[in-house]
């Protein structure tokens, strides 16, 4: 029997005067869940699917996927890479799918090991509303109406804080013209996930936003609570035997018995703890293993962990390794480690360990992006890696994960808002943040390194960076303790992860993980002022490393001059084919930009090749005046004078009685320093050496060919082309309009 089609079904709200439309049942029948989000002219389809049984018997994670897959043609665009279509995703697309992930993992049940697969497929973007935000309430919608146990729904959304406004769903635009551009996603009662944002915000700012984000979230859940209602299907059970997992749990508490609370005792160390751990999970197994399973110990083993670090922070206010509540690790700074690198930042809190290394180059290196974005270049890149020695792993190296994408672009957004704009600074920036050795917070830690770092190179950014991460013990009865600059196992343990990272004078990026309901706006109040006090102390310790950004580069660092030149002139810069830039380059080693606007960037090592390549850019490109010297070749003699060329494509006559002294020992090919005496009415060119020594008597008078002269390469002299100056159509090298860029 032939499968019955189904009506599409929709769903529409107005929010912060915006249409959200959701609508399932048009495209992706056969998964679990398919929802199509749209807002404005910007539409993603986001599907769910889940494995008819778990992957395995003995895990004890969810093995959840979130793909997140941007299609070109949803802006009309053929990709730009070789094969002409869409790879692996890019930065964009694994950011993407994390927002989606975290906000969403924390919700399905216990017990639930079964594989489930979010996809989220952009099918048209409008270049002002972003697709990514659209996908993550299409996730929880799809998740809704399919079969899938989940503990929703969720609502998202971005929010601008613009000329003293705050924008729900703002436009590209808005969010880059904003001071904080912040993601929300929260159930009715509680806040689930936050990415952000900022340019030095306060923390009021920052509480009011996810305020009436969780307001417009709200909003959002009722429309998919609707699409539910009218579609829906029935939620698969989740077998999970609470009870059993109950008597496991006491077993293995008779087991420990005082051990654990001997060894938190002692406030041990990472190593310590690491060590104590394995004794006394090989005691438990060795004591259970015959009568559950590995999945049943595990689960237990860790549960009952879990209530003696928690217990011993909740009751004592003291954590694992003896730290007060609001206590920072030590720290120590050091700049200048790499003698090559052009800055170094080396900080250490604790056993976490960051290395960051500032390079710089010509804004030809700006990362050039393929996305569905307005965005296609990036001058400032922050790169983050996490090697396994780091944890003191042995363990196969692979390319940067989801993970370092994370955590690099989450440092990248802190320290973004203090680089020097590229007219005052006109570098491209890239930071390497290497974790070295890893305790908690390497992402923080990559926060400090860089700021260290862009200090150490010179690059004169407006303030230091610092950055925390902060965590949440809950109990019973409203009882909570936050803690500052939390290790590895107060973030495992624990019920939030809160990275804060700013300037003295407020916030430029935070990321918040919660695993709780519990979380109050008092207590979020509450943990952004500890967050402030604990920024403010790793500064102190970072400032008595270095204090300011360095008086000079470092003396391997490229130095760049900028300059801007009529866009008249861009066309004799580049030249036909771009052989008068590439001439240049080649000539003094330098690199060259040219921008549209006429913007002219040159980069190099060696000053002197600089100023050269700088003259002779300004050379090709200023308006010629009477009263310029010029230093040209002697390209034709004549009978009544000579023809030396001043710039490419353009010659200057000077007559005999004009050379003074040297009219008897003139050759082609000979270097002449002249100056305009004239430029006559049809912008022929007349020069002098006797004016360059006070001379101004006009030449004897003498013959000119019949029929005049033209001193333009065009007429005269034949063969040669016209004016090669503005001709924008072939003049503009092997990109074809649009931007040069020259490299040696």
């Amino acid at each position: 029997m032939a499968t019955e089609l189904t009506s599409p079904v929709s769903v529409t709200s107005q929010i912060d005067g915006k249409t959200l439309t959701l609508e399932t049942g048009r495209l992706a029948n056969q998964a679990h869940g398919s929802v199509v989000v749209t807002l404005g002219e910007t539409m993603v389809l986001v599907t769910a699917v889940m494995s008819a049984r778990p992957r395995a018997e003995d895990i004890d994670f969810l093995p959840l996927t979130v793909d997140y897959e941007e299609r070109m043609y949803s802006v009309g665009k053929i990709p730009g890479s070789f094969f002409r279509r869409e790879g692996r995703p890019g930065q964009d697309g694994i950011l993407a799918s994390r927002l989606t992930d975290r906000s969403i993992r924390p919700l399905f049940p216990k017990g639930l090991h079964n594989d489930i697969q979010i996809t989220l497929t952009t099918l048209s973007s409008d270049m002002e509303n972003p697709p990514e935000i659209l996908g993550m309430i299409g996730a929880s919608a799809a998740i809704g109406i399919s079969q899938i146990p989940f503990d929703g729904p969720i609502g998202s959304c971005r929010i601008a804080y613009l000329d003293g406004q705050y924008i729900i769903h703002p436009t590209y635009e808005q969010s880059t013209e904003s001071t904080l551009s912040m993601v929300v996603s929260s159930s009715q009662d509680a806040i689930l996930m936050v990415e952000a944002g900022a340019n030095e915000v306060s923390e009021e700012v920052i509480l009011e936003a996810i305020s009436m984000a969780q307001e417009a979230n709200s909003a959002t859940i009722g429309l998919i609570e609707e699409l539910v209602k009218k579609v829906g299907k029935t939620k698969v059970k989740v077998d999970y035997d609470y009870a059993a997992a109950d008597a496991v749990v006491s077993k293995i508490k008779e087991v420990v018995g005082t051990r654990w609370s001997d060894l938190l005792a002692k406030n041990p160390g990472m190593y310590e703890m690491d060590d104590g751990e394995h004794e006394i999970s090989a005691l438990v197994t060795e004591a259970l293993s015959e009568d559950h399973s590995k999945t049943a110990i595990s689960e237990g083993f860790k549960a009952v962990f879990r209530d003696a670090v928690r217990g011993r922070i909740l009751k004592e206010h003291v954590r694992s390794d003896g730290r007060a509540l609001d206590q920072v690790r030590p720290i120590s700074c050091d700049t200048g480690l790499l003698p090559r690198a052009h800055g170094t930042g080396l900080f250490t809190r604790g056993e976490t360990q960051v290395m960051s290394i500032v390079t710089v180059g010509s804004l030809s290196l700006k990362q050039t992006i393929d996305s569905v974005g307005p965005d296609n270049t990036r001058r400032f890149m922050h790169h983050y890696n996490f090697p396994s020695y780091s944890t003191g792993e042995a363990r196969r190296a692979m390319s940067p994960g989801r993970r370092e994408i994370g955590h690099g672009a989450l440092a990248e957004r802190a320290i973004l808002p203090v680089l020097p704009s590229e007219d005052d600074f006109p570098y491209a920036i890239r930071i390497v943040s290497e974790c070295l050795s890893s305790n908690g917070s390497t992402s923080m830690g990559s926060v400090c390194g860089s700021s260290l770092s862009l200090m150490d190179a010179g690059i004169p950014i407006k303030a230091p960076v610092a950055g925390i991460a902060m965590g949440l013990i809950t109990g019973e009865d409203g009882e909570y303790a936050i803690l500052s600059d939390i290790q590895g196992i107060e973030d495992f343990l624990g019920d939030m992860d809160f990275k804060v990272a700013g300037t003295v004078d407020g916030v430029n990026a935070l990321q918040m993980d919660v695993k709780t309901t519990y979380l109050t706006p008092a207590i979020l109040k509450e943990a952004l002022e500890q967050a402030r006090q604990g920024r403010l102390h790793i500064m102190g310790k970072m400032n008595e490393s270095i204090s300011e950004v360095r008086g000079q580069m470092s003396e391997h660092a490229p130095k760049m001059i900028r300059m801007k030149i009529d866009v008249s002139k861009i066309g004799a810069l580049i030249g036909p084919g771009g052989r008068v830039i590439r001439a240049i380059i080649e000539d003094t080693g330098t690199t060259i930009n040219v921008e549209d606007d006429g913007s002219v960037t040159i980069g190099g090592v060696d000053p002197i090749m600089l100023d050269l390549a700088q003259s002779r850019v300004d050379a090709l490109t200023r308006e010629l005046a009477v009263g310029d010297i010029f230093t040209g070749k002697v390209v034709r003699l004549t009978n009544f004078g000579a023809f030396v060329e001043l710039v490419p494509g353009k010659d200057g006559l000077i007559r005999n009685g004009d050379l003074g002294d040297m009219e008897e020992d003139l050759a082609e090919g000979q270097e002449l320093t002249v100056m305009i005496r004239e430029i006559d009415s049809q912008g022929r060119v007349n020069l002098s050496r006797k004016a360059l020594f006070g001379d101004d008597s006009p030449p004897e008078s003498r013959p000119e060919p019949s029929g005049g002269f033209n001193r333009d390469r065009g007429s005269d002299r034949g063969g040669r082309g016209g004016d090669r100056g503005p001709n924008r159509g072939s003049g503009r090298g092997p990109s074809g309009g649009g931007r040069f860029q020259g490299n040696r």
